[in-house]
């Protein structure tokens, strides 16, 4: 592999580390009581925004904008399942769980994507991978005990949408990869944010949300979630794709949800206890064994990921 590439592609892999580990603390700000933006109008004006910016882009760079009848309902679908379902699972529970906590089980992603994966291809499942499994949700069930041993529906149901939050985003990918697009990435984005931000707009009239009045705070957490993580770090993760082996850019399945405990208590005071640690511990082995128990992947431009999809790891 060329050296220089190397460096090009580490240097979009730590943009990828930094921004999409912030992304929690950034949703934390604006949807907490006193930030101003409820969960799905935030989703809403958040895919709006990134689906323009995007179209835009590839509309300047001659690429093709217009999908196919047969490309539009598997990219309507997806965008959905993946961000309304999966990104909006993470906005709604937020307003009650720290940044920290949803980042770890949302870090979970892939162990609900080898599931999916044995159920599609009828595979059977190895002994070390099942150990992994086991692994994995025993930390979630640890990380998860305390708000689901409560007598509080708010917290339970918070702990129960931020598990169905990366299973929305690996069915979504599942489906996108099944069902690939002749579009450019950008414009393959472009399209799941707008198809999302409907989502988002009809999830929030029918569940009333008032009229955001968002705080300043508020405000630059929604700018940087449009610019620094839906259009920056996604194109930063493709470059990084094309330039770095498979395995070396997953890494940033278990390098966020530690960055984003470290920020969440550095920034917002979030608590860290030791069966916080012991959880998160366990869930990162899991997902660090899944990569490898897996079959290897192949380095440079990376045929098995459709069309620049981001695969099955969930981003915020």
């Amino acid at each position: 592999m060329n050296e220089q590439l190397s460096r090009k592609g580490l240097l979009h892999l730590s943009v990828v580390y930094v921004v999409w580990s912030t992304t929690y603390l950034a949703i934390r700000i604006a949807v907490q009581a006193g930030g101003g933006f409820p969960p799905f109008a935030l989703g809403a004006l958040r895919m709006a925004a990134a689906a323009l910016i995007l179209l835009l882009i590839a509309r300047l760079q001659g690429l093709r904008t217009r999908p196919t009848r047969a490309e539009l309902m598997p990219l309507a679908v997806a965008g959905n399942l993946m961000w309304c379902g999966g990104n909006g699972l993470v906005l709604w529970a937020e307003q009650y769980a720290s940044s920290g906590f949803a980042a770890l089980i949302v870090s979970s992603a892939p162990i609900w994507a080898a599931i999916i994966e044995l159920f599609i291809y009828r595979k059977r499942p190895s002994v070390a991978l099942i150990v992994s499994l086991f692994i994995g949700f025993t930390g979630v069930a640890i990380l998860s005990m305390p708000s689901l041993g409560t007598r509080s529906s708010t917290d339970f149901s918070a702990v129960v949408a931020l598990l169905l939050s990366p299973l929305c985003w690996v069915l979504g990918s599942v489906l996108q990869a099944r069902r690939p697009a002749d579009l450019a990435p950008q414009t393959m984005s472009g399209y799941h944010q707008l198809a999302a931000f409907f989502g988002f707009l009809i999830a929030s009239l029918a569940l009333g949300e008032p009229i955001p009045h968002p705080s300043a705070p508020a405000w630059l957490a929604w700018g940087y979630l449009v610019i620094f993580a839906s259009v920056g770090a996604f194109t930063s993760y493709l470059c990084a794709l094309r330039l770095l082996p498979m395995n070396i850019v997953m890494t940033y399945a278990y390098v966020n949800p530690v960055l984003a405990l470290f920020l969440g208590w550095l920034l917002l005071a979030e608590p860290i206890t030791l069966r916080t640690l012991c959880g998160a511990g366990l869930v990162l082995l899991s997902v660090f064994a899944i990569f490898h128990v897996k079959q290897p992947m192949m380095p440079g431009n990376q045929q098995n990921i459709p069309d620049g999809e981001s695969g099955p790891v969930e981003k915020a």
